[in-house]
């Protein structure tokens, strides 16, 4: 039984996707790719699809019709993941900036570590970030530091988007109850999980700027972030997360 599923959104990602599958494949470690690809029109899907024989079993494609944001995608691809009894469910960005080689690193820490998540950091002692401009390290810092003040996750690196999850983790939160689309949606589920009382553990990683293509960066996703944790905070300080995990626990 295949244990480890790296779950890849993709929107024109050509540049990037075939060498992304090849060095996954290539890791000491097995791991099984799940692209979720949301329309690409620059044929990011077709070039994934062209490679299915040569890894069979092993590269699976979700397509989905248009631009339905990070956060969905990821939860189509847990989805996808627990109902093909994956142990290790990990999210990773296909331009580079995560470095393939960690996931062995975030595997380690989910499968002997203790970990119930396992984050990629950029702002533990030991991870940093490369080829960024000093405005944006100072905006995603900032956006840190202000999710951690808000609340008072001890996690370095909350707006991560590097993560690795065990199955019960993700069979635990309540996915349809996931609000956000964006990049709050990194945010929310570390909280969901650490509402419910599981470990996390941050990992740390060098971060680097892609060289190919264009970011999806937007104003629109920054604002979303920062109402977003404000709401997040409310909705644990009513209970919201935990409920929906006893809920689903007796449903």
């Amino acid at each position: 039984m295949p244990q480890n599923l790296v779950i890849i959104p993709t929107y024109n990602e050509r540049e990037n996707i075939v060498n992304m599958i090849r060095t996954v494949f290539a890791l000491p470690l097995p791991f099984h790719i799940l692209v979720v690809d949301d329309g690409s029109p620059d044929g990011t899907a077709a070039l994934v699809k062209g490679l299915q024989n040569e890894f069979a079993g092993r590269l699976h494609l979700k397509e989905r019709q248009g631009k339905l944001g990070l956060g969905t995608a990821y939860i189509a691809g847990f989805k996808w993941g627990l109902e093909r009894g994956y142990d290790y469910i990990f999210e990773m960005d296909c331009d580079f900036s995560h470095n393939p080689q960690d996931l062995v690193r975030l595997q380690k820490a989910l499968s002997e570590d203790g970990a119930d998540i396992a984050v990629g950091s950029r702002y533990m002692k030991g991870g940093k970030v490369e080829n960024w401009p000093a405005d944006r390290i100072a905006l995603s810092f900032g956006a840190s530091l202000y999710t951690r003040l808000i609340t008072f996750m001890p996690v370095k690196d909350p707006t991560a988007g590097f993560v690795g999850y065990r199955r019960k983790v993700l069979e635990t939160i309540d996915l349809d109850g996931i609000r956000f689309i964006g990049y709050a949606f990194q945010i929310e589920m570390k909280f969901a999980g650490r509402q419910l009382g599981f470990k996390i553990k941050e990992i740390p990683i060098t971060f680097t700027d892609r060289v190919e293509g264009t970011s999806k960066m937007s104003k629109g996703i920054i604002t979303e972030a920062i109402l977003g944790v404000i709401k997040m905070r409310l909705r644990g300080l009513r209970g919201d997360y935990r409920r929906t995990a006893a809920d689903s626990v007796t449903s």
